[in-house]
C-alpha cells in the first residue's frame, strides 16, 4: 500500500472465513488499530464485519514518511503498522483458537478516493456504504443494531473516539440533523465500484 499525505482511503480487506469470533475480537482489534493506525490517519468512518473490515481514512504526513528497515527500506510508517495490526491479530487468534497460518486471504487494498473519484458523492457513497454492510450481509435490518461501525458514534448513539467527526462533517456533505434518514438509502455497490 501507498499513501500521499492528506488524501482519501478506503482501506479493506476480507477472509473466507470468520476473523471475529466474539466480543473480545472485535476490542481487541479496535485497540491495536488505535494504537497503530490513527496516530497517522484520520478515521472518517469505519466497519468490522464477521469476516472483513472497513476504514475510510485520511493519510497524515507522519504516516506516508518512509521508515528504514533492512528487510523494507521503502516502506511507509502507515503501510508497516497495517501489516502490523494484521499479523498481531492473526497470532491473538491463532493462540486462541489453536490454528496456524494466515488469517486474512487477501492482500488489504487502500483504494485512493482522491485520484479516480474526485467529487463529493463518491466519498459520501463510501462513507455510507461503510456503515451499511452489515444490512447487506442480513447481520441486522437497522444500522443502530450493529455496534462494531462508527454508524451509532454518528447517529448520537455513542461517543466514541476512534472516529474524527469533525473532520467528517467538514470534508462530507451531509446533513447531521437528518443523518439516520441519509443513512436509510442503500447504497447500490454500482455507486462504489472502483473503491472496493
Amino acid at each position: 500500500m501507498h499513501f500521499e499525505a492528506n488524501k482519501t482511503y478506503h482501506i479493506y480487506n476480507r477472509s473466507n472465513e470468520t476473523v471475529f469470533f466474539d466480543n473480545k475480537n472485535y476490542l481487541y482489534f479496535l485497540s491495536k488499530f488505535n494504537k497503530l493506525i490513527v496516530p497517522y490517519s484520520h478515521i472518517l468512518s469505519w466497519c468490522l464485519m464477521p469476516n472483513h473490515f472497513h476504514f475510510l481514512i485520511v493519510a497524515k504526513s507522519e504516516g506516508c514518511q518512509l521508515i528504514n528497515e533492512k528487510h523494507r527500506p521503502n516502506v511507509q510508517q502507515l503501510s508497516k503498522n497495517f501489516g502490523t495490526l494484521l499479523s498481531s491479530y492473526t497470532r491473538a487468534i491463532n493462540k486462541a483458537h489453536n490454528r496456524k497460518g494466515k488469517l486474512f486471504a487477501h492482500n488489504t487494498q487502500a483504494k485512493c478516493l482522491n485520484d479516480k473519484f474526485n467529487n463529493g458523492n463518491f466519498l459520501i457513497n463510501c462513507f455510507h456504504y461503510i456503515h451499511q454492510n452489515p444490512i447487506r450481509a442480513e447481520l441486522c435490518s437497522n444500522m443502530k443494531d450493529w455496534e462494531y461501525s462508527s454508524f451509532l458514534d454518528y447517529a448520537g448513539l455513542r461517543n466514541g473516539k476512534l472516529a474524527n467527526k469533525e473532520l467528517a462533517y467538514e470534508m462530507i456533505n451531509f446533513d447531521k440533523d437528518n443523518f439516520d434518514a441519509q443513512s436509510e438509502i442503500l447504497i447500490e455497490e454500482s455507486k462504489v465500484k472502483g473503491m472496493l
